[in-house]
């Protein structure tokens, strides 16, 4: 993958905020995820097509909202309706989409370059959540996404593991700059490692 990341210039590297007298393995961990490839795919109202019948390198698509189907290199979010992100490592995944949700019953749109990725880690991440967002983490599930706003930015957000608490956190790239400086600020409290 080329180009440059939608944080390269401002994503810094390092220890912030309240991390004195504190373990570097226990702060938080904010990182920008880079390399993946994220494609939309929106199933037509005229599709006959069942789902079931539908696997992306193995991995189906979930019905249910909140849910995530997965494998070591693939995710697929459902995000909506007849709505899903497949978010992969893969190079060729678009092609792969391409080839197995037939165009006339799926719009598939590569949307890897339009949004900028965050990775919280750590004890207290959802602590650092809570301060922007109203969804109730208390009650996220580990492999559960939900779309949401954090301080009034759109966001997707995916809990990846629950142990320790790890979130990536999508937002459009034009609020790529906005959205790294609430999430950082939120997190000095707690002092973060920024990798």
């Amino acid at each position: 993958m080329t180009g440059i990341s939608p944080l390269e210039k401002i994503h810094k590297k390092g220890l912030f905020g309240n991390h004195f007298d504190k373990k570097e393995s226990d702060l938080l961990k904010i990182t920008e995820i880079k390399n993946q490839y994220i494609i939309q795919v929106v199933k037509y109202k005229t599709s006959n097509t069942p789902l079931n019948s539908i696997k992306i390198h193995n991995v189906p698509f979930p019905e249910k909202n909140l849910t995530i189907a997965y494998n070591e290199q693939t995710r697929i979010l459902w995000t909506g309706p007849n709505t899903w992100l497949i978010i992969s490592t893969i190079e060729n995944i678009a092609k792969t989409v391409e080839e197995k949700c037939k165009k006339e019953d799926f719009a598939i749109t590569d949307i890897t370059h339009s949004r900028a990725v965050i990775q919280i880690k750590g004890f207290q991440a959802n602590e650092v959540l809570k301060k922007g967002c109203p969804i109730n983490f208390n009650e996220f599930k580990n492999n559960n996404c939900v779309g949401t706003v954090f301080q009034g930015v759109n966001v997707l957000i995916d809990k990846i593991d629950d142990k320790p608490e790890t979130y990536n956190l999508f937002a459009l790239r034009s609020f790529g700059e906005s959205f790294y400086h609430d999430i950082t600020d939120a997190a000095l409290e707690n002092g973060y490692v920024g990798v």
